[in-house]
Parts: C-alpha cells; structure tokens; sequence
C-alpha cells in the first residue's frame, strides 16, 4: 500500500523529468496565455505602426503630388509644363526611396514621369481635388517594386468644356515597412524582457506553491515499508492538508487491516499448531502400539500428512513474517553469519545422518562476516535453504554450507551434488507453491521465504548449477558497516 503511495507522490513536481508533472502542466497553462497576448501584441503594434507610416507617407505625398500639379499650368484648351531637370533630379535623387510621378490628360493618356506607374482603382463618383491613396507594384529593370500611390484629380481648361488630369505621385512601401519594424522592434524587445520576467516570476511562485507537496513526497519516500504513522505537515495550504488527512485516513485504515492480519496468523497459529502436535503424537503412539502391517501402512500415511501439514503452517507463518507489509521494521541488529550458519548446520546433523546425506559447514576464511537485520528472519532464511537441500538431495548426497565475504557483500551459500533444478525452472521455484520435481514432501515455499527475507533485506537468491552434478543456492546480502 505504502509503496503505491510513493510511486504516485513521485509524479509529482522535479520527480521524473521529461514525464509529465503538475508543476509542467501549471507552467504552460500559465505561459501560454503570456505567449498568446505576446504574439498578438506584436500584430497589433506591427498594424498599428504601418497605419500610422502610411499616414506620413500618406501626406507626404499628397504635398507632393500639389507640388507636381502647381508645375502643371492650362493655358487656353492646352498644359503648360513648367519642371525642370533640377526639381526632377531633386525627386529622385535618394536611390534607396525614390519618388515616381506621372502626370496624364486625360486620365490614362501619359504626358510626363514615370508610365508604368499602376492606375488608380476605379472611383465613381469621381471628386476633383481630393487626392487618393492605393497600394501597387510596378515594374522597375527586372523587378517589381512595391508602391504607395497618391492619386489627385484636376480639372483645367474653358468652362464650356472642362477636361480633366490625373497627378500620381508614388514611392516606394519599402521605407514604410522599415519604419513600422523598428517600431515593432522597439516594442517588442521590451515587451519580450517583461514577457521573460513574467515567466521567471510564474515558474518561482509555481515552485514555492507547489513545495508541500514536494515536502509531503518527501515525507512518504523517507520512510520505512512499514511505517503507517500518520503524516505531518505544519505548515500547508488547505487543499495539502485535505489530502495529507486522506492519506492518512488511509494508512490508518490500512494500520488496522495489517493487525488484523497479524492477530488473526498468531490464532490460526495457535488453533492450527495445536491440534496439529495432538495429531502427530496420538499417531507416533499408534504406530508404536499396532501389529497389524494393514493399519500401520495407513497410520504411516497419516502420520506423513500430519507432518506436512505441520510443516506447511510453519512456513506460512513464516512467509507471513518475511512480507515487507507486515509486521514491524524494528528489530534490527548485527547479526553474525558464520555463526548463525554454523549453529543452524548442527542443529540439522541428525537429521541429515537419519537420510543418509552428509552435512557440513566450511569456515570463512574472513573470520567475521556480519549483516544487520531481523535475526530471526534470517535464521528462518537459512534453515529453509539446509532444509530444503536436505529434503531434495536424496540419500547419499553431499550438502555443504559456506559463508564468505564478496566484497562489501556477505554470500551463504549451500552446496549439494544432488539432481539439482533444470535451468528453465530455476526462476519458476522462488514463486509460491511452485516446485521442479514432485519428489521430496516440500510444500514449494521454501525458496519463496527466502526470497522474501533476502529482498527485504536489499539482498537477492539465485540459483546455480554446482559441478560435476547439483545445485548451489547463494543468497547475497548487504555487510554491516
């Protein structure tokens, strides 16, 4: 339960970068809306910068195109055209923002400047002296060139028959364009400097926000697998606190589960045991007191399924024991290999002398190898490996225990040159229940306690094959410091 509670609280911010967080999330749903305003700022300003430019250009040429029209002057029916060279080349002196003009009469028909400049668009009705502006292009050499038009209708000659000019006068949209950059550039790098700001701004605030619950991960990741006291947060915003009391709820609904449990194993324990030892000694008794070969073959088979039963119970509870989940994380001390092996060899002599296999223990030649943990789940760990060397070896075997240093690691190992485990069941055996031969009287749960005690002690159990013929079972754990 604790473990799911870490790996959810680890989703959370500066966890696991590249995967998605809350803090990523909060981030860019933050800066997006800046991002959005940013990039609509600068089409506004751009717009609004090219409006106003059009505006001076705009009345810049209309000055020029009245200029233009005072050099032409009606003289009866016809147009007198004072320009000369030098107004020209004053005009047109800048190459990069030349001014084109044409002057036609009537309107179409080319009489001076510059004739490709484009038409104006169709105007109806048409107002004398009013000028208007258009966007064109126009050839220029092998290009095109891009124009603001001042269009500006005259009329001239006798009054009984008034005939109409047209005046042009364009320049180029290129010096309008550069204006409104640099005004967009004027603009926007501040508004970019502010925008950056803003973020850096948000990203701290998010930070400092979302610290609770970085320190409620904290917390949680800090502690033990069977550590179920409830979480303290002192100081935290509502919302925190709302979940750090859910998951507390939790754990303490969990706390309960896990007593339960492990009241109800110390009864079964206690039922189970019981009536279990009654029935082995009233069989043992039986089997001492009968003559007949019928019923002695019948109380034999019951007196093995006692046994097994007995046996099965044992490595239950103990099972029960070796799961991280249950039972408490206290308990732990040095605790001296050799010895604890050595001491568990002995005590398992007569029963290898009564199969028939020979058991012994080789001495470290480190002297000293320690582990710190729960003594007695180690104890339980090792005796399940003799154990079930003994019960699988067969009669005339050879089983050998060794503890050694490797390197900051301590290694228990037991030996036997019996038929060992095939290779492709060699990681099938640690899962509950399972076994590789149907030979012995195992109830397939031996490795699997051995397992569970050597990974909660941040160790492991493998399985190799011994030479010339057999099984070596070594099971690593981390040395006292």
């Amino acid at each position: 339960m604790l473990a799911r509670l870490k790996h959810a609280l680890r989703r959370l911010p500066g966890v696991t970068p590249g995967t998605s967080s809350l803090h990523q999330h909060l981030l860019l749903w933050l800066l997006l809306p800046q991002l959005v305003l940013w990039l609509a700022g600068a089409f506004f300003t751009y717009n609004l910068a090219a409006r106003y430019a059009n505006q001076v250009i705009d009345a810049t040429l209309h000055t020029a195109s009245k200029a233009l029209a005072r050099q032409v002057k009606p003289v009866g029916n016809g147009l007198f055209i004072d320009f000369p060279r030098a107004a020209q080349d004053i005009i047109e002196a800048d190459p990069d923002d030349r001014v084109y003009y044409m002057v036609s009469t009537p309107p179409g028909q080319f009489i001076l400047g510059n004739h490709k400049l484009p038409p104006p668009p169709a105007i109806a009705p048409l107002r004398l002296g009013q000028p208007y502006f258009y966007d064109g292009s126009m050839g220029e050499g092998d290009k095109r060139v891009d124009v603001r038009v001042a269009a500006l209708y005259l009329s001239y000659g006798e009054a009984e028959s008034p005939q109409s000019m047209l005046v042009q006068v364009a320049r180029s949209r290129a010096s309008r364009e550069q204006l409104a950059g640099r005004i967009l550039l004027d603009t926007a790098l501040p508004l970019s400097v502010l925008i950056a700001l803003m973020s850096m701004i948000v990203w701290a605030g998010i930070r400092a926000g979302l610290a609770p619950l970085a320190r409620m991960r904290a917390l949680v990741e800090d502690r033990g697998p069977n550590d179920l006291a409830p979480i303290k947060l002192e100081s935290a915003p509502r919302e925190v606190h709302a979940l750090a009391k859910a998951i507390n709820t939790l754990l303490s609904a969990v706390h309960e589960s896990v007593s339960g449990q492990r009241r109800f194993i110390s009864d079964a324990a206690h039922q189970l045991r019981t009536p279990l030892a009654g029935l082995k000694s009233q069989t043992e008794l039986a089997l001492n007191e009968t003559t007949d070969p019928a019923l002695k073959a019948r109380l034999q088979r019951v007196h093995e399924s006692a046994t097994r039963s007995a046996h099965l119970v044992s490595q239950l509870l103990t099972l029960a024991r070796a799961e991280p989940e249950s039972g408490s994380a206290q308990g732990r001390a040095r605790v001296e290999l050799v010895r604890l092996a050595s001491e568990l060899t002995a005590e398992h002599v007569p029963r290898a002398r009564q199969a028939g296999i020979d058991l012994g223990f080789d001495e470290a030649d480190g002297g000293s190898v320690a582990v710190t943990g729960n003594a007695l789940l180690l104890r339980e760990a090792i005796a399940n490996l003799i154990d079930n060397a003994l019960r699988y070896a067969g009669r005339g075997s050879t089983v050998t225990v060794r503890v050694r240093p490797l390197g900051q690691d301590a290694l228990v190992e037991v030996e036997d040159n019996g038929p060992g485990i095939a290779p492709a069941d060699r990681e099938r055996v640690f899962e509950r229940f399972a076994r590789a031969t149907l030979q012995g009287d195992g109830c397939g749960l031996g490795l699997a306690i051995v397992k569970e005690i050597a990974e909660r002690h941040a160790g492991n159990v493998t399985l190799e094959g011994a030479a010339p013929r057999g099984l070596r079972v070594l099971m690593r754990l981390p040395r006292a410091t």
